[in-house]
């Protein structure tokens, strides 16, 4: 069939408003599918191109020349570049775009094409499309770009529309060499100001700065134009996003931009004006709302369009925007445009609307175009009408069009439709919504269709309607397995006949009329799998009447078909199938697995099969099918023509017989879904097809020629011959469709009521209790909108209400009695003894239904469980995780310690352990400064020994210590806690030294931190203590208050929750408020528990002494001195029985003795009540006094830690300014590779420029020689021109050579070349792309050479010769200007690369010197340290940053003049300074003179008291004998003597005294044996004596705690006391102290004033 047939495009209808464009002065062109249409603006007549690939990407079309330009949509496209109208192919441009193009555009001047790629190489690319050669090109350049403009009047300036950008790329040419240059229009922020690039500031104002500012990309380590494009994003603040450009007479461009600016930039200066600013108040109020989404030029202004729907023409000048005119549109358009005569303005929406001003005919704009953009759902042709084709848009429009393909009319139908079905005999259409509806829209009236009548079918979408090729049925499929058969016929008012379920989802439905059988056979394919909808491999026949089916025995009570009526056949294929398509006894399908066309023959004996027997098919015919699927097929009306059409956009056919041919036409965009539907007329030389999401429509003849021929007439004779059998029918039945109201919602003619379904459900329902009966009528409550199914099982369910509803009321009725007795029953039972009582359950008659209550309720218990439990597992997860992260990584837990009396509060420091490699790095370090100090030291000794002595370097060391002490910069030192490796400050000098310093300084503050949390943790178990000692006090005061029978309110401190965190973490019973939940097994081991605490209790028996000790004398021996209070004397007998003046004297003495007793123990109460009282209010000073003592040691605890705080805080500070100076050398470092990688990159670039200047120089050099020949030529031609004419007089000759040099006029070329009405003029030519002027002065000369201009008496062989010298003559000087041109053009081209040479050499001076100046900032920045020093309280720096100073009153010197002066002023400063030492050594060594004599007249006053004493003093005898005596030795040795006999006599007695001892040990060896005797039997004894020695413990402590607590009250009382008298003596050491401590201040001062004024310069 490939070679006998074709398909042509008929017709074509869509929009998809990607580009229009002017191809001639009357013709627009606009893309359509994978077509370009190209429509007449006079005659409205549209014609289609199809283009040589799949797709059409970009396209651009140029009026001026008639062309157009366009990219296929493909790997790797061409841009294929056509002239109309011939559509004859200039030139396929294949470039090195690997995806696509994203714009286009053609220049007016001269045969060159901008194109721009995406991704990935977004590369602009200017070609010369008469010779397919790119001449210049620019990779990476068109990231953003929308849009590409050539300008008008010079093609070597291109726009290019971004996103958000704007760039004019300049197209500098020399000779044959073409480079492009971009310039970046900087466009205004979006208040409309012009601002430069936002200066970074790295740290706040309100903070110092000490460091050099280095730009972002160093802080943030970025590099190259990345980071360039970075830190532009983010240090620039917003600007305009520009969405229109447009080109004005003076080459200047007109920006309109989203925000509602419009803007007027001049390339060349790139400069930015603002002709409108919408936030400004003397804003024209019409355009602060627009946009400024299309812009173009007219003579007589600006054409803008914007957001709204009125065009306006606005009038500039200068910078003042007036309007002119405007017009008034129906909707919004987006791009505006004029044709090239400029006599058309031509505007197009995004919905699908063009439209047409053209001034010279009226004044009003005109509709031309209305095709809607929206997409295709589907389409079809209508067999009753063979001119009316139907289609339906996804917003629900449906459209009616003419063969020839205009818009008859359109139908909103309010709802998104699924597809779309034509009636055979009638005009109507039926549609299938989203909703499940099937609406019948009459299209008799061709300018007016109307909605007729719909039905409620389905929950689903309606995704299949077919009619039979009779008309008999509409056939109805969904997901949901139903299938309705609908009478198709208006007099039956499209009734419902019934349904049939099918098993699976239904993918495909089709049918098949069988007249000779009068059967009509539906053919169904299903997916097997539930919720599989893409494909399916179970086929399902079902078999109908052609006859009418309004009887009872078709269908059942619910409406489903009976099986006497509907015959059902079940078909298993092997390879699930896509759609298939039912024919005479054959199926055709499509394999979307195998990607294959098949066959399957059915068996024609089903007679014996049964309806759920599935038969196996085997393909009969297998073919290759569309290389993108998956595809659709469907079947001509005279079964003979196959058509399929799948993804990739192709539209196949084949006959049925031989499917291995077909012919094939790309109709549609692969790339946006291909075919989504097809559709033959009635006489299958017609197709309809309609895109997925290209929104187009295309209209499709097929034409057969040479043997295929008779099966066209085959066609037609059977469509002839189908209109001859559906005529009378049709006539019949479309008369009765037109008599027909439009619908409207609940009209009796248009609603679906069928008799079974005029019920709404008010029978009365009455249930056995009043719950029931509201719980059913919620359940049978209907929806709101019933499908017919369930309407009709609405009506079967009142016919049965109302057929047994008497039985159902006595049934109710005895059931009610029922349960009254039942009742009775159970409130009997509540009165029986327990023996006769029956349980709850017996008293059920439901049983099954209890039960499955109780699983019910079991399963949603089981379900909230689940729920709680897996909460209370992400709870759990979540607690284990906080727990893991802050409190179990902590070495230290966090908490505070409170005062007693007080809100004081004193945390400790929370610590984690240290990491191993935190302490394998303070190691490292350590050990380093270890060996530094060493090397230090050692070096130090060496080169003190060599040049110092011994005592200046110790003079020296003590010194540097000191110095050190003073700028150690914390009080870290001071406190004990620093670390003896810490560097110096001034010794900082490199960034390993700084980290090193910042590891041991962190040490630092962790040492502090753990000093103070020892400290802490001893006053935190002090509190504990406290508290403890507190409690006893309490429970001893309550003992003494339950006495007293006082009732008051103790205090009682107790650990808060931050003073114990750990509390935190578990849950006490008394937190959790709800119920505890018990399982079985858990009750029972409670209840097992309590069994066996009574056991033991049991077991333990009965204690008689015990009981008898309580009973008696509760449980102790005496009587406690407590009971006092509660012992009563009872008064005699006879007081209560005789009055007292029957007293016997016996009975009187006795009172008396009463009354005694009676007072006595009165007075001890009271006495003890005084002593309870007293030891009550001891205790509470004693509690208060520890109390107050403990928060003087918080307080003391609270010192220190302000003072760690201070320590802490100036090493963290020192941290900060350590790891700033290191962050900012890193700065630095990654400035400096910046600056390197930029300046080698310059280098290149300057190499680069440098060769192509070498180049461009020595072609201009080459040129230059050619033009001067060229030039020496032409004077040659002007000096030979007598030479020429040697045969003509001298008069002549000179009459010859005033003709010889006579040229047309300039004004004259002008008016013969140039008529266009255009506001583009004066084009400005560039050399040799200029046009051909030569031949339009060889044009214009031709008036010259006519014979009238000939000379009186010349010769017409003399006058030919000479107009061919003058000819020549103008060739050679149009080629002298030609070259000048070039030349001139080549020489301005090497200027500017001399220019940009030279700027890339300023540019490398400037980063070199940049360099230069960042190493001698990186230098300045390593030596000048920054060092923390201490201040005392009170001595405060003064800032200089806000200092102004005033220096209006000011004399300038010369520096000479204020040095000497600084000189003369140190001068006389240092002899002052030696004077007052002079006199201060003088002085001194007066002072020392005076204190001599003092002490010499001391030790004569000395000398004289001991000659004195000396003199006074008295001796005893023995003194005076051992003056007096001179013989020594004797004395000594006599001395001797006596001390021999003394030892002697003493080691004497030793002896006689350890005899001794040894008898008394064995004497108490034996009292021990003795002892041990009678121990064993005390031990024996031992029990029953504790017994007895701890309660007369517990007595004897009772009666001597008073006392113990007397002398323990003294004991305080005399600590207290001393302790106040030392605190006394102690102030007043202190003020003495001070005031001496001032006296010596005052008088230094006296002695040495102050020098502070003294500047040193």
């Amino acid at each position: 069939m490939d070679d006998s047939g074709s398909l042509e495009i008929r017709w074509i209808r869509g929009f998809r408003n990607k580009s229009v464009g002017f191809v001639d002065n009357k013709t627009v062109c606009y893309t359509c599918g994978s077509h370009i249409c190209f429509l007449n603006l006079e005659t409205k007549i549209r014609s289609v191109f199809q283009g040589p690939g799949r797709d059409i990407g970009a396209l651009t079309a140029n009026g001026n020349n008639g062309m157009f330009a366009f990219s296929e949509q493909k790997l790797s496209p061409s841009i294929f570049v056509y002239t109309f109208p011939d559509f004859q192919l200039k030139n396929e441009l294949k470039g090195t775009a690997q995806l696509d193009y994203t714009s286009l555009t053609l220049s007016d001047a001269a045969p060159y094409l901008g194109c721009c790629s995406s991704l990935p190489d977004h590369t602009i690319t200017v070609w010369n499309w008469e010779n397919a050669e790119p001449i210049c090109t620019q990779p990476q350049a068109g990231r953003d770009v929308i849009s590409l403009v050539f300008n008008p009047l010079n093609w070597q300036q291109l726009c290019a529309l971004g996103t958000a950008s704007l760039t004019v790329w300049n197209i500098e040419k020399s000779a044959s060499f073409h480079v492009l240059k971009p310039s970046v229009i900087e466009l205004p922020a979006t208040d409309g100001s012009f601002v430069e690039r936002l200066v970074h500031t790295s740290v706040s104002d309100k903070l110092p700065y000490f460091g050099p500012e280095m730009p972002p990309s160093a802080i943030s380590r970025l590099k190259g134009d990345k980071a360039e494009s970075v830190v532009a994003k983010l240090y620039t603040k917003a600007r305009l996003t520009p969405t229109a450009i447009c080109w004005t007479a003076t080459s200047e461009l007109y920006v309109g931009c989203a925000e509602g600016f419009l803007l007027l930039v001049e390339p060349e200066s790139l400069s930015v004006s603002v002709l409108f600013n919408p936030t400004t108040a003397d804003a024209i109020p019409e355009l602060r709302q627009s946009n400024f989404q299309g812009l173009t030029v007219n003579k007589n202004g600006l054409i803008a369009v914007g957001k709204g729907s009125v065009v306006h023409c606005l009038q500039i000048k200068g910078i003042q925007l007036d309007i002119t005119q405007k017009w008034q549109l129906e909707g919004p358009v987006t791009t505006v445009m004029y044709s090239p005569d400029y006599e058309t303005l031509l505007l197009s929406s995004k919905t699908g609307q063009i439209y047409m001003l053209n001034s010279t005919w009226s004044d009003k704009i005109v509709k031309v175009l209305d095709d809607l953009s929206s997409n295709f759902v589907t389409a079809a042709l209508s067999h009753a009408d063979k001119n009316i084709c139907v289609s339906v848009r996804d917003s629900g429009e449906l459209q009616l069009w003419s063969t020839d393909g205009l818009c008859l009319s359109n139908l909103s139908l309010q709802a998104e439709v699924t597809s779309l079905a034509c009636c055979p005999i009638a005009q109507y259409a039926a549609v299938g919504t989203t909703s499940g509806n099937v609406l019948f829209i009459d299209l008799n009236r061709e300018q007016q269709p109307r909605l007729v009548h719909q039905v409620h079918l389905y929950r689903t979408p309606v995704d299949h309607l077919v009619f039979d090729q009779d008309g008999q049925y509409l056939f109805t499929g969904a997901s949901d397995s139903h299938i309705y058969v609908l009478e198709a016929k208006p007099s039956k008012r499209f009734s419902v006949i019934g349904y049939t379920v099918v098993p699976g989802t239904i993918l495909s439905l089709s049918t098949q009329c069988i007249r000779q059988l009068k059967q009509v056979k539906v053919l169904a394919l299903c997916s097997e799998q539930e919720g599989k909808t893409h494909d399916g491999s179970l086929l399902t026949v079902l078999s109908l009447p052609a006859r009418d089916l309004a009887g009872s025995d078709c269908v059942d009570r619910h409406g489903c078909l009976s099986s006497h009526i509907l015959q059902v056949s079940r078909y298993k294929v092997p390879h699930p199938l896509k759609s298939c398509v039912l024919g005479v006894r054959e199926v055709f399908a499509y394999c979307h697995k195998k990607k294959t066309l098949q066959r399957f023959q059915l068996p024609q004996d089903t007679d014996n099969v049964s309806s759920q027997q599935v038969v196996q098919l085997e393909p009969e015919q297998e073919e290759k099918g569309h290389p993108l699927g998956p595809a659709s097929l469907l079947l001509s009306t005279h079964q003979l023509w196959l058509a399929s059409v799948g993804r990739d956009g192709l539209l196949r056919i084949r006959e049925t017989a031989s499917m291995e041919r077909y012919i094939e036409l790309q109709c549609h965009s692969c790339r946006l879904g291909g075919v989504r539907s097809v559709s033959f007329s009635a006489d299958s030389q017609t197709l309809l097809t309609a895109g997925f999401k290209d929104g187009s429509l295309v209209c499709t003849n097929l034409r057969i020629k040479g043997v295929g021929a008779g099966k066209v007439n085959k066609a037609t004779l059977y469509s002839q011959s189908m209109d001859h059998f559906l005529k009378n029918i049709f006539n019949t039945e479309n008369p009765i469709l037109i008599d027909w109201p439009e619908w409207v919602h609940g009209s009796p003619a248009g609603t679906e009521k069928p008799e079974e379904s005029q019920v709404s459900g008010g029978a009365e329902i009455v249930d056995v209790t009043e719950q029931d009966e509201s719980y059913n009528n919620l359940l049978s409550a209907p929806p709101s909108h019933p499908t017919w199914l369930e309407s009709r099982q609405e009506a079967v369910l009142k016919e049965e209400n109302e057929q047994y509803s008497e039985t159902k009321k006595n049934l109710r009725k005895t059931i009610r009695e029922l349960r009254d007795t039942i009742q009775e029953m159970m409130r009997e039972n509540e009165n029986v003894p327990n023996i006769e009582r029956l349980e709850q359950h017996e008293f059920n008659l439901d049983f099954e239904e209890q039960r499955r209550l109780e699983a019910m309720v079991e399963q949603e218990v089981t379900r909230v469980k689940n729920e709680i439990k897996w909460e209370i597992l992400a709870q759990c997860y979540l607690r284990d995780v906080l727990k893991r992260e802050c409190w179990d990584s902590m070495k230290v837990k966090g908490k505070a310690i409170k005062a007693f009396h007080s809100e004081h509060e004193v945390k400790n420091y929370p610590l984690k352990e240290r990491t191993e490699k935190d302490m394998e790095d303070l190691r490292r370090v350590q050990n380093m400064r270890k060996l530094e100090k060493a090397a230090c030291t050692q070096s130090s000794l060496k080169k003190s020994s060599n040049t110092t002595s011994p005592k200046e370097v110790e003079q020296a060391e003590e010194g540097h210590e000191g110095q050190c002490a003073a700028v150690t910069g914390s009080f870290s030192a001071q406190l004990g806690y620093s670390n003896p490796y810490v560097y110096d400050q001034f010794s900082l000098q490199t960034t390993e030294q700084r980290i090193n310093q910042i590891i041991l300084l962190q040490d630092v503050i962790f040492r502090i931190k753990t000093s103070f949390n020892a400290d802490f943790e001893a006053t935190h178990r002090q509190k504990v203590q406290e508290l403890n000692h507190v409690r006893d006090r309490n429970r001893h005061i309550r003992e003494i208050m339950l006495e007293l029978d006082m009732n008051e309110k103790l205090w009682e401190p107790s650990l808060t929750n931050s003073e114990w965190p750990e509390r935190l973490l578990t849950v006490d019973d008394s937190e959790i408020k709800a119920e505890k939940y018990l399982t079985p097994e858990q009750k029972e081991e409670e209840e097992r528990k309590k069994l066996e605490e009574q056991r033991r209790l049991a077991a333990k028996g009965d204690n008689v002494r015990g009981r008898a000790l309580e009973d008696m004398m509760d449980g102790v021996l005496q009587v406690k001195k407590e009971d006092i209070l509660k012992m009563e004397i009872p008064p005699p007998e006879f007081v209560l029985t005789k009055p007292d003046m029957h007293w016997s004297e016996e009975e009187k003495k006795v009172y008396k003795e009463y009354e005694k007793k009676t007072k006595d123990l009165s007075e001890e109460k009271e006495k003890y009540k005084k002593s309870l009282e007293t030891e009550m209010k001891k205790l509470q000073a004693s509690t208060k006094d520890a109390t107050e003592r403990f928060d003087e040691t918080l307080t003391k605890l609270f010192e220190k830690k302000v003072k760690c705080e201070m320590a802490i805080y100036q090493e963290e500070l020192k941290i900060t300014y350590l790891v700033y100076s290191v962050l900012i050398e890193e700065e630095m470092r990654n400035r400096d590779l910046e600056l390197k990688l930029k300046l080698e990159k310059t280098l290149a670039y300057k190499d680069k420029v440098g060769e192509e200047l070498k180049i461009h120089e020595e072609e201009v050099e080459l040129f230059h020689e050619t033009y001067e020949s060229i030039v020496a030529e032409d004077k040659v031609l002007d000096k030979e021109f007598r030479k020429e004419f040697f045969d003509v007089s001298s008069h002549v000759v000179d009459q010859l050579y005033k003709l010889f040099k006579r040229r047309p006029r300039i004004q004259k070329i002008r008016t013969q070349t140039d008529n266009n009405p255009s506001p583009f003029k004066e084009q400005h030519l560039c050399g040799s792309l200029a046009p051909d002027t030569l031949g339009k002065m060889l044009k214009a000369m031709e008036e010259l050479d006519a014979p009238e201009n000939t000379p009186e008496g010349l010769n017409p062989a003399i006058w030919e010769r000479f107009c061919v010298v003058r000819r020549t003559k103008v060739e050679s000087e149009q080629k002298v200007k030609l070259k000048a041109l070039t030349l001139a053009e080549m020489q301005a081209f090497l200027q500017k690369r001399r220019d940009e040479d030279k700027a890339v050499q300023q540019e490398i001076k400037n980063l070199s010197d940049e360099l230069e100046s960042l190493h001698k900032e990186k230098n300045r920045f390593l030596t000048d340290i920054m060092v923390q020093v201490l201040l005392k309280q009170g001595q405060v720096e003064v800032s200089t940053a806000h200092l102004t100073a005033d220096y209006t009153d000011s004399v300038l010197h010369h520096r000479n003049v204020v040095e000497d002066l600084n000189r003369a002023i140190r001068t006389l400063a240092e002899q002052k300074i030696a004077s007052m030492v002079e006199c201060k050594d003088f002085r001194k060594g007066i002072i020392q003179l005076q204190w001599e004599h003092k002490m010499m007249g001391m030790h004569i006053e000395d000398l004289n008291s001991r000659a004195r004493d000396i003199q006074m003093l008295r001796l005893s005898e023995d003194q005076q004998e051992y003056l007096n005596k001179t013989d020594r030795d004797s004395r000594v040795s006599k001395q001797v003597s006596i001390l021999e006999k003394t030892i002697a006599f003493q080691e004497k007695t030793h002896e006689q005294s350890v005899q001794h001892r040894i008898k008394k040990i064995e004497q108490l060896n034996r009292q021990a044996a003795i002892k041990a005797g009678k121990n064993s039997v005390v031990e024996q004894q031992l029990p029953e004596m504790q017994v007895t020695v701890a309660e007369r413990r517990h007595i004897y402590k009772a009666i001597a705690s008073e006392e113990h607590q007397a002398a323990k009250t003294e004991e305080r009382y005399q600590e207290i006391v001393q302790r106040k008298n030392l605190e006394d003596f102690a102030r007043a050491q202190a003020e003495n102290l001070a005031f001496l401590w001032a006296e010596v201040e005052r008088l230094r001062m006296k002695n040495f004033p102050s020098l502070d004024q003294l500047t040193h310069n």
